[in-house]
């Protein structure tokens, strides 16, 4: 009877904590994760250095630190973001001094014969940091805008440095979600976005551009609390932005320049930086309605696409799956990003809302850049697929941040007294 009673404790000890855990999610994630190892073992067949072995092995201990994650209070993070955020910081300061260089960028450090991408953790850093400012008090001022770019400038910045061009574009993209869900002015949004636009507008068409200013001024005055100064003030910095816009299209590299525009006409560049995207187009093509077949892809198998195992999977996925099987990993990242709306929504707090919203607007932005890039509707812009593309340090950060919105949903219940 004694041992019983105990193996009944025993049993409840460790089934309580995940118990009103969120495990549709977690299955979802852990499909995709399952798929990605079979696709990165399909292409990479007849390539003996991609050892897709790996992508299994990290995949498990991102389950077993996903749920160790979920058993935790997220609020313990309040007391430590600033924390977070220094190490974010030292580690992406350390990569410029000891990093390693491969394929242009200086972007790992290699520890014990691994490769780790701090720029991935950063991702997560940034989110629990942002979330913990916002959460104080909703978004009302300029002010508040103001100190929250310049604590994401700061990552932001130093992940450009390395160059990671992709990685900083998933910062923005985080930080805006966030402002966005922080109840802050959609106008504001749009005026953020503007010297942006109009540095890519004064070049494109002058007309376009003098329209896209008079808009500006426009949303200025109706939501800008110092109406004549502000409209002043927008308008001026779009002005200097379609001026300088020349300058900051010089301070790319070159392959980061073929990226953004070769997209439009990849044939201009076929055997050069316009090559990812033919071979992608052709692949996926070739896949038709139900694809040739797992580990018969003839675009997959002949490599002729470059990087397949990472940024252009889900090339391989259209060709050997095809239409249905890429539509069911659509459907999957929709699946996904429905379950953490529904989570930022009935989180017990603001801050556990925005966590649940930072990880939404990561994934999301990941999810839409790669699939669009490989299909030509976006720039190569370097940024894998949430638990499909093989990166031991993405896997690890895709399962954290899965961890800690579990942790919001499992402690959503407020305590009762």
């Amino acid at each position: 009877m004694l041992k019983q009673n105990v193996s009944r404790i025993r049993w409840r000890f460790l089934t309580a904590p995940w118990q009103e855990a969120d495990w549709f999610l977690l299955l979802l994630v852990l499909g995709l994760t399952v798929l990605g190892s079979l696709m990165i073992r399909s292409v990479g067949l007849n390539q003996d250095w991609i050892d897709w072995r790996q992508h299994w092995i990290i995949g498990v201990v991102g389950v077993l630190l996903a749920l160790a994650i979920a058993q935790w209070r997220y609020e313990v993070m309040l007391r430590w973001h600033w924390l977070i955020y220094g190490i974010t910081n030292l580690l992406l300061l350390a990569v410029m001094v000891v990093g390693t260089t491969e394929l242009g960028a200086q972007r790992w450090i290699t520890i014990g014969g691994f490769n780790i991408q701090p720029s991935e953790f950063a991702k997560v850093g940034l989110i629990i940091t942002l979330a913990s400012l916002i959460q104080k008090r909703l978004i009302s001022s300029v002010a508040q805008v103001a100190r929250i770019l310049a604590v994401a400038a700061v990552p932001w910045v130093l992940v450009f440095l390395q160059p990671d061009l992709g990685t900083s574009l998933v910062f923005g993209a985080i930080t805006f979600g966030m402002l966005y869900w922080g109840n802050m002015n959609p106008g504001w949004l749009v005026l953020l976005f503007s010297p942006l636009i109009s540095a890519i507008l004064f070049s494109a068409s002058l007309h376009v551009w003098f329209v896209w200013v008079g808009i500006v001024g426009i949303v200025a005055w109706r939501s800008l609390p110092w109406r004549l100064v502000g409209t002043i003030s927008a308008t001026t910095i779009n002005l200097i932005a379609g001026g300088i816009g020349h300058l900051l299209w010089e301070l790319l590299h070159d392959y980061q320049r073929d990226r953004l525009i070769l997209f439009l006409d990849p044939h201009r560049d076929p055997l050069g930086g316009g090559y990812h995207l033919i071979q992608s187009r052709i692949a996926i093509g070739a896949g038709q309605l139900f694809g040739q077949g797992l580990n018969q892809g003839t675009q997959t198998q002949l490599n002729f696409i470059p990087e397949q195992h990472t940024d252009f999977i889900f090339s391989a996925i259209g060709e050997e799956l095809g239409f249905v099987g890429a539509l069911v990993v659509l459907l999957i990242f929709w699946l996904v990003c429905l379950r953490l709306v529904i989570i930022a929504q009935n989180a017990k707090d603001n801050f556990g809302s925005l966590l649940a919203i930072g990880v939404l607007s990561m994934l999301v932005f990941q999810v839409l850049v790669n699939i669009g890039m490989t299909v030509g509707l976006a720039p190569v812009a370097g940024i894998p697929l949430p638990w499909l593309s093989y990166g031991r340090s993405a896997l690890l950060t895709n399962f954290i941040a899965i961890g800690l919105v579990e942790s919001v949903y499992n402690y959503r219940k407020r305590l009762k007294f």
